[in-house]
């Protein structure tokens, strides 16, 4: 294993207890961290503006008997030869970045670590810890910078499980506070800040349903200058916007989505400074630590493995979801995505995303009721095999779901109409695999079903209720 520890020790710097190396302040990144610590050569990978050109310039990892793929390291606990190494490791004497030791996958495993460079050149951040789920990393990540009695800024628009940890689960738990505000409006923003209170700005660089984009150099500003930290949901758009370059401080990732790209891992993501990740994993009183969010080795495995093709995903992704955008634009539906011209928020997107990866795979198509959005669904899925009716997202199947009776469910009625989320919201994640003039062609069948059909000369009354119905107008929905 000599080569993966040698390459995981480029994370890690002087003890268990600091593993990444850097004893600055949150966001201090100043070359004296982890990455720092071996060579030059990790400063030149920070430096890649594409994150194509990121993850190809991390070091890769090789197998224990000189494979191309690095070795899954899948022991829960690891061995000793002496007594007295044991005591050092939990001194700190000893660790992954001295002698190569380990003590228990909880506190460090090879294989999750080099995942965690992986994502961390992907984000172009200092550090990164991989976790058992997005909302894990969530979490962890509010809890620690947060803690007891702190107050948040929030955008109102976030995905259900988010809103749900902020208006609900951490004020009954820890007495947290959370504002949620229009995070498009700069003096609303500032206004929501408590002075010596808040402790972060949260939000979404593309909102989970409606798409808005955020404008993370304004919010980055406007958090700094509250000595806040903004954290950055990025599930959305890995590689299409890099949040850190941007000002951000934190970026968490639901990793199951895009990154994994198969609809079959449940996992996340921590990217930030290494003084972030060293307070996480204190043994005293990390949040991951002691919360124990403990990322497999053999999830890890596979997910290395799907890495290095994900901007090529995306960039299909984006050109797939781009197309049917306009052409349902030009059909008279109201259609949300920010690469239409149109969209209020698509020069804002096109001055942050990373060029030649397009503006996303998500778009969302607004029936205006929760019956004719099913009504679609229904046709799309099982009479015409455009897509699954399916949560979650980054498959290469498309996937539909009414987002106001499903991910945005947790919200109640009121915020959701204050987020913009209308009950014939249709959010689709859209797919690669087949032809797109293939699932075009389904689209338009099941989009021909909706029509209106003529009345029989003699049809009972009232049968015509019962008929699917287009009424979807011609003016285009743009609210956020």
């Amino acid at each position: 294993m000599a080569q993966a520890m040698a390459a995981a020790s480029e994370l890690i710097s002087t003890t268990l207890k600091r593993p990444f190396g850097s004893d600055g302040p949150l966001g201090d990144d100043n070359g004296g961290g982890a990455l720092a610590h071996a060579d030059e050569k990790p400063k030149a990978r920070r430096r890649e503006a594409d994150p194509a050109a990121a993850l190809a310039a991390a070091r890769h990892e090789f197998g224990e008997h000189g494979g191309v793929n690095m070795s899954i390291e899948a022991s829960a606990t690891f061995t000793v030869m002496e007594p007295d190494t044991m005591r050092r490791l939990f001194a700190g004497e000893l660790g992954p970045d001295r002698g190569d030791m380990y003590i228990y996958s909880r506190h460090f495993n090879p294989t999750v670590l080099a995942l965690g460079r992986q994502m961390a050149a992907l984000e172009a951040t200092e550090a990164a810890y991989c976790t058992a789920s997005g909302m894990s990393a969530i979490s962890s990540v509010l809890m620690q910078l947060v803690g007891v009695g702190g107050h948040v800024v929030a955008s109102r628009c976030l995905y259900g499980g988010t809103h749900a940890l902020l208006s609900t689960f951490l004020p009954r738990t820890s007495g947290v506070r959370a504002t949620f505000v229009d995070a498009d409006d700069e003096a609303a923003v500032r206004a929501a800040v408590v002075p010596g209170e808040t402790r972060v700005v949260y939000v979404e660089t593309m909102s989970n349903p409606t798409l808005a984009v955020a404008d993370i150099p304004m919010l980055a500003r406007v958090a700094h200058e509250a000595g806040a930290k903004l954290v950055v949901d990025n599930t959305f758009t890995p590689v299409v916007v890099t949040p850190a370059r941007l000002g951000a401080d934190v970026v968490v990732h639901s990793v199951s989505k895009f990154i994994s790209g198969g609809a079959d891992i449940i996992a996340g993501a921590i990217c930030g400074p290494a003084s972030l990740v060293n307070a996480m994993m204190d043994l005293q009183e990390g949040a991951l630590m002691l919360l124990g969010p403990t990322m497999n080795a053999k999830v890890a495995f596979e997910l290395s493995e799907r890495l290095p093709h994900l901007p090529l995903r995306m960039q299909e992704h984006s050109r797939r979801a781009l197309a049917f955008a306009s052409r349902m634009q030009r059909l008279g539906l109201r259609v949300l995505y920010p690469g239409l011209p149109d969209h209020p928020h698509h020069a804002r997107l096109s001055a942050m995303a990373n060029p030649g990866y397009g503006s996303g795979g998500m778009l969302c198509v607004d029936m205006g009721t929760e019956d004719r959005a099913n009504r679609l669904m229904h046709h799309l899925q099982n009479t015409t095999q455009f897509g699954l009716m399916a949560v979650s997202l980054g498959y290469y199947e498309t996937l539909m779901s009414c987002s106001g009776s499903s991910t945005s469910s947790e919200m109640p009625p009121e915020d959701r109409a204050k987020a913009g989320i209308s009950p014939g919201l249709v959010r689709m994640s859209v797919g690669y695999n087949g032809t797109l003039e293939q699932r075009w062609a389904q689209f338009e069948r099941a989009l021909a079903l909706m029509q209106p059909v003529p009345a029989p000369l003699h049809h009972k009354p009232g049968a015509a209720a019962d008929r699917d119905v287009l009424d979807a107008g011609t003016t285009i929905h743009r609210k956020h």
